[in-house]
C-alpha cells in the first residue's frame, strides 16, 4: 500500500521589517493544526530568496521527486497497540 502525500506548506515569516525566514510547516489530524517542521536559522534580505530556500528545504522531504515526500509507513509485522 503506497503512504499517502505529507501535507506540508512552505511560507515566508518577517518578525522584524526586512528579515525574512521560511517556514516549513505539516498538516496534523485535524486540518486546522499545523505543525513547525523546520525554519530558516538566519534570515534573508529578500523575500524571494527567502522562500526559494524554503521550497529547496520542502523538496528535501522528498526521497523520490516523482512521488513527492510520503508519510512514513507503520510497520504491518508490529504487535498491534491497544
Amino acid at each position: 500500500m503506497t503512504a499517502h502525500i505529507r501535507r506540508i506548506s512552505v511560507h515566508v515569516d518577517e518578525p522584524d521589517p526586512g528579515h525574512f525566514f521560511w517556514v516549513l510547516m505539516e498538516e496534523g489530524d485535524d486540518a486546522s493544526e499545523w505543525t513547525e517542521l523546520e525554519s530558516a536559522e538566519e534570515s534573508y534580505d529578500l523575500w524571494l530568496d527567502a522562500l526559494d530556500a524554503g521550497v529547496r528545504a520542502l523538496v528535501r522531504y522528498a526521497p523520490d521527486e516523482r512521488i513527492g515526500p510520503r508519510e512514513v509507513n507503520e510497520d504491518e509485522d508490529a504487535d498491534p497497540v491497544g
